[in-house]
């Protein structure tokens, strides 16, 4: 479950927005999904670093990854969730510190 679903963003040949904010000088982007659902939302550096909060979702809209970089680096808690689970993975130096799972949840504490 543990796939590098950030790392393949720029391989595929996904329709998406580019938008630069001013205010914090990142580029914002939103990926497709080819049902026109959104796929991935998130924030690069100029230098084409990901930068920030990388939300994830499958084709019917249900975010199955929250994950963190600071300056191209994985840091903080990511989460992967699926039907049945919750992964939350910390990350310091780039590196997995612990993993935790929960299962059981209900659905509102999945998604939210």
């Amino acid at each position: 479950m543990l796939f590098t679903f950030l790392i393949t963003v720029g391989s595929f040949a996904q329709e998406r927005e580019l938008k630069l904010n001013k205010d914090t000088n990142l580029i914002e982007v939103v990926y497709y999904h080819d049902n026109g659902v959104v796929s991935q939302t998130g924030t690069y550096t100029l230098d084409g670093k990901l930068q920030g909060e990388w939300l994830s979702f499958n084709t019917e809209g249900e975010k199955m990854i929250s994950a963190n970089y600071d300056n191209g680096k994985k840091v903080g808690k990511w989460f992967y969730w699926n039907d049945k689970t919750l992964k939350e993975v910390d990350y310091e130096n780039n590196a997995i510190a612990s993993v935790n799972e929960w299962t059981n949840l209900s659905h509102v504490a999945l998604r939210n």
